[in-house]
């Protein structure tokens, strides 16, 4: 399974212009690690792909995760004013691994 996180918005949104998605592949993760991440995207399940109505929130962050598995590809996007709690769990697993490396 290959997992990119891409942000969007935010106040540093000109600085993160520049910076390309963040990419996870899970055949470099040990087994615990990746059936951790697995469990974390089933969670968050197809309907996070819609986002709900955004919320009134100046400088709000938007998060687009993109999972592709057995020749399927998922994409899911929320913001800081419609995360649902386990986009959140996935989102934030996300970024501590991303700040590990």
């Amino acid at each position: 399974m290959k997992v990119t996180l891409a942000t969007h918005g935010g106040q540093a949104a000109a600085i993160r212009l520049r910076l390309p998605p963040e990419v996870l592949d899970t055949d470099t993760l040990p087994t615990n690690t990746a059936a951790e991440l697995a469990e974390l995207v089933a969670a968050v399940g197809p309907a996070a792909g819609t986002e709900r109505p955004p919320g009134r929130a100046r400088d709000a962050m938007s998060y687009t995760i993109t999972v592709e598995n057995d020749g399927r590809t998922t994409v899911l996007t929320q913001s800081d004013t419609t995360m649902t709690p386990e986009f959140a769990a996935l989102l934030g697993w996300l970024e501590r691994h991303f700040a590990q490396r």
